[in-house]
């Protein structure tokens, strides 16, 4: 695809100093689950086909942020395996200049039958999500069946892809007994465990926040267990890692509520209709849907991004504000 204005990589840092460079990058707001937390059951209210961007429109954009010097890319959704031909899209975005880090967040229902394809359009790392082991329980939170996921983890961890990191939103009373034996799951296999806490996005996420578990105090019990290390993992996100002493696992903790990172945030959601959105827990959006269907140039485009990045508020307002944000996690993009 070509470009009728090549500009100089920069770097984009919006009015409070920080450098944005990670693009989270929705391709569906389908999913195939219907975790309580994250989509309603029975919801339809999706985005209709004709509003989602194009590959053709997709490629144009990130090639865009490549200029202005971003560099990683997280294919979410929704799931974003419900999306047809992702693989096309993947290795179209690998190949744009500026792009050095592509990377994928997945339920791995549809990993299984897509995980050497994926990894051979150019993805490298890949995130999970996985609350439980346990069949009925993972029933009662997703309405899924536990084995695709499993099946589809161990396809990618087949296929090559490292590092594998497992996402469990850790909830009080649903899920909290699991935490040692997920610690052991991804010992034995591997991979990257990562604890996350419920955040207040839309009405299923005020549902969850009643379930709210502060990670620091998961923290402090695996240190009765383990002997945890300081520790680092590649990647733009914004998990606080540890290591446990004598293996390789890594254990990250997201913490949206109890220690907010929003003085650190690197990244901007772009949502499957095109919309960007600044900040989890606020409104800021810019759309750049309409102004692509215009014809705006790719001196234009750049010029949008940049004023997009002007609205990026200094933080969220999940403490003060839960009922801020009424759209859904899905919508948004993960």
């Amino acid at each position: 695809m070509a470009y009728n204005r090549p500009m100089m990589n920069r770097q984009l840092t919006d009015r409070f100093g920080r450098t944005i460079d990670y693009v989270r990058l929705s391709v569906t707001d389908r999913c195939d689950l219907r975790c309580f937390y994250c989509m309603p059951k029975g919801f339809r209210d999706f985005e209709e086909p004709e509003h989602w961007l194009r590959f053709d429109e997709i490629e144009r954009v990130i090639a865009a942020f490549g200029r202005l010097g971003t560099r990683r890319i997280r294919i979410t959704g929704g799931e974003p395996l419900v999306r047809k031909n992702l693989p096309d899209l993947s290795r179209r975005l690998a190949a744009l200049p500026g792009i050095e880090d592509l990377s994928l967040s997945t339920n791995a229902t549809r990993l299984a039958r897509h995980a050497a394809e994926l990894h051979a359009s150019g993805i490298r790392r890949i995130n999970v999500s996985l609350d439980t082991l346990r069949p009925e329980r993972f029933k009662a939170i997703t309405g899924g069946k536990l084995n695709k996921v499993l099946d589809g983890l161990m396809a990618a961890k087949h296929a090559g892809f490292s590092p594998i990191k497992i996402n469990m939103v850790a909830m009080k009373g649903v899920n909290d007994d699991e935490i040692d034996s997920m610690v052991d799951f991804c010992i034995e296999h591997g991979f990257t465990l990562r604890f996350i806490e419920t955040m207040p996005v839309g009405d299923t996420g005020r549902e969850a926040s009643d379930h709210y578990l502060d990670l620091q105090t998961v923290k402090q019990s695996l240190s009765e267990r383990y002997e945890l290390l300081p520790g680092v993992m590649p990647g733009g996100g914004p998990a606080r890692y540890v290591q446990v002493a004598g293996t390789d696992l890594r254990i990250g903790f997201i913490t949206p509520i109890s220690q907010h990172f929003c003085e650190t945030c690197n990244r901007v959601r772009l949502s499957v209709d095109g919309t960007l959105y600044m900040c989890l827990g606020q409104d800021h959006k810019f759309e750049l849907r309409p102004l692509l269907r215009a014809g705006i140039s790719d001196a234009e485009l750049e010029q949008a991004i940049v004023e997009a990045i002007g609205l990026k508020p200094e933080r969220h307002e999940f403490n003060e504000k839960p009922q801020q944000i009424v759209r859904f996690m899905s919508h948004t993009g993960g």
